[in-house]
């Protein structure tokens, strides 16, 4: 039902109401009857007045008319109709006695426009787009007041129903017929601002330029302005020219709407800067994900087509330059195509679909990534800002919710990542490993100054209910190897992985990881021996040694320790054996044989009974300076006794 149609009816209502009410004065049924047959007659919709009528000669002319429907009785839908609880207008006198009333002021208290939502367009009711025939009126409205309105889009069929509320509004209409209407509403609940400036065409047949602002914090990134030219011909609404901006980014397109039946959008917009989710509501590093949820099933009454391009688009914190998606929307499903989209650096491409047909909408993105700098995108999806590099990605991703949790905690598919001649930022590996001899860590053990150099990072990962599985992780730098498997969360943001790390004992002609010395010196890694797990809040997890890896082979991981004692601690400069690399600072030796004599003080104090199924090790050979390794056959309380020194267990 159109505005332009509601406001004539109205009008028609009141110079009925006042033409009867002067002439037969105190209201009455017959009056009623008068003014519904009066109305319908000139302007084919049907009225019906259930409250009071009356009239006030002071302090001036006015007609209130309480509980009116107003219908069209051609549309065979129930749930398009408009109702107002009190309608109150004041008018000039001797402009009704002479047939053209001036309505100084018109107030609409509790309105209520119903829409039907029309979910298959060939199934429209019949009759839901005509608007009654009857002739125009002529008259004038200096200004109209809305007090607490709503605007009710209902399927009853599907039991939805989207509300704007709380509509309160001042329009004003000079004499030149220039509207300006001022005034806020709650849409989806939340409170919105907003301003209409319209000015008449010259002829009927021209479009109508039309200013709209509109500020809601909680919808919008930031306030939108706009200005258009539009014009309806009949069902088809045209926005010509259209042209504005979002907070400082400006935009221009067009757009138009088949409004018979089922509405049928076309829309194509260019953003200088697009962003989408709401920077005005930033979320706290580390919290979980969102649990508000949203409502997709306002897909289902629109079918559209649009094409949307922006020089810069911003998706939360994550940043892409340029930008260009062509979607279309068919019975609730999402199909959109992007393509030589720039991200920091790189360029991505794939296909995004989402499909709101059912009660819980599903997703699916394929995606393909080249060269991107991986640490501000994982940073600005992700909130996980320790890898830099060059990144290549390819992702198969299907999932399914109606809030930011649900969907992460849903996603199934494939995806490999590669991170090339990068950097892992504000941690220093090779010192976590070593650390690892002596505690637990807890966290990442940051610090901003310190930086591992990388040389490759890749996974594979199957995923399943948001667990992403890996059974091939590697990591590769000049100074540190790493293999592992395990699973992220990515619903929780939780880390559980098992790593084998490895430490080159020298740095003596490293020029880049994998590359042999130039000197042909030994500079094979050392492993610690222990797979060491990682496991908890990927922004904080807890880093330790299995236990269970060092008792498995006890012999293996003391040989080792103590090479790690020349290897880890000797390439921080520490002594060793002549001519090897730090000789000349006793500090590598020296933590070295202290790793001796921690595990020999736990052989010692172990039980002497051989562990299960072991046969007694033979001692290892004697280092230079280190205390003689007893004679005695292993046992899991003398492991257990060197877990409790060398691992604070």
């Amino acid at each position: 039902m159109k505005p332009t149609k509601i406001a004539g009816i109205l009008i028609a209502v009141l110079i009925a109401a006042a033409a009867l009410l002067l002439t037969i004065g105190i209201p009455s049924g017959a009056v009623t009857s008068a003014i519904q047959s009066r109305v319908e007659r000139d302007t084919g919709y049907r009225i019906a007045i259930a409250g009071a009528s009356k009239v006030s000669l002071f302090p001036g002319f006015a007609v209130t008319l309480n509980d009116v429907t107003v219908q069209n009785p051609n549309d065979r839908n129930p749930d398009s109709r408009f109702t107002i609880g009190n309608v109150r207008a004041e008018l000039a006198l001797g402009s009704v006695i002479a047939g053209k009333p001036h309505v100084t002021e018109l107030t609409l208290t509790k309105p209520e426009l119903r829409v039907p939502l029309i979910r298959d367009r060939n199934n429209a009711p019949a009759g839901s787009s005509s608007g009654g025939s009857g002739k125009t009126i002529d008259a004038a409205i200096d200004r109209i007041t809305i007090k607490d309105g709503v605007v009710v889009m209902a399927n009853a069929a599907d039991r939805v129903e989207d509300r704007i509320d709380r509509i309160n509004a001042e329009i004003t209409i000079d004499p030149e017929r220039r509207i300006h209407a001022i005034g806020g509403a709650q849409l989806a609940g939340k409170p919105a601002k907003f301003e209409i400036k319209a000015a008449p065409p010259a002829a009927d047949a021209q479009p109508v330029p039309v200013d709209f602002k509109l500020d809601a914090p909680d919808l919008l990134s930031w306030p939108l302005a706009a200005k258009a030219e539009v014009r309806l011909r009949g069902a088809l609404l045209q926005i010509n020219g259209l042209s504005g901006t979002l907070g400082d980014g400006a935009f221009n397109g067009w757009a138009s709407a088949d409004l018979a039946g089922k509405p049928r959008l076309k829309l194509d917009l260019d953003f200088q800067r697009l962003d989408l989710g709401n920077p005005r509501k930033p979320t706290a590093p580390g919290a979980p994900w969102s649990d508000a949820r949203f409502d997709l099933s306002g897909l289902n009454y629109v079918d559209a087509e649009i094409r949307l391009s922006a020089a810069e688009l911003n998706l939360g914190a994550a940043h892409f330059a340029p930008a260009s998606i062509d979607a279309k929307l068919v019975s609730g499903a999402v199909t959109a195509q992007f393509a030589q989209i720039g991200v920091y650096g790189g360029e991505a491409e794939g296909q995004l679909g989402i499909d709101a047909s059912q009660r819980t909408p599903t997703f699916s993105l394929r995606g393909d990534l080249n060269g991107v700098r991986a640490l501000p995108l994982l940073s600005g999806l992700a909130e996980f800002d320790k890898i830099d590099g060059k990144m290549q990605a390819k992702l198969a991703l299907r999932a399914s919710g109606d809030s930011a949790r649900a969907i992460l905690s849903t996603i199934a598919g494939t995806a490999f990542v590669n991170v090339r001649d990068g950097e892992i930022r504000g941690l220093n590996v090779a010192r976590m490993i070593r650390n690892l001899t002596t505690t637990t860590l807890s966290g990442w053990q940051e610090n901003g100054a310190e930086v591992t150099d990388l040389a490759q990072l890749g996974a594979s990962f199957r995923i399943e209910q948001g667990k992403a599985a890996t059974a091939d992780l590697t990591l590769a730098g000049p100074l540190v190897r790493m293999t592992g498997a395990g699973t992220i969360d990515l619903g929780a943001k939780t880390l559980s992985l098992k790593v084998e790390p490895k430490l080159v004992l020298t740095t003596q002609g490293q020029s880049a990881a994998g590359q042999a010395p130039q000197n042909g010196a030994a500079a094979e890694p050392v492993g610690l021996g222990i797979p060491v797990v990682i496991e908890g809040p990927w922004a904080s997890p807890r880093i330790f040694p299995d236990a269970a890896g060092i008792l498995d082979n006890p012999d293996a991981a003391y040989g080792r320790l103590r090479e790690m004692g020349k290897g880890l601690f000797g390439a921080l400069g520490g002594g060793g054996a002549a001519g090897s690399p730090g000789a000349d600072n006793p500090l590598g030796g020296a933590l070295g044989e202290s790793i001796g004599r921690l595990i020999q003080q736990g052989l010692q104090s172990g039980a002497a009974a051989p562990s299960r199924g072991a046969q007694p090790a033979q001692p290892p050979a004697q280092q230079p300076g280190a205390a003689p390794a007893p004679d005695r056959p292993d046992s899991d309380a003398a492991m257990n006794a060197i877990m409790k020194q060398l691992f604070g267990r």
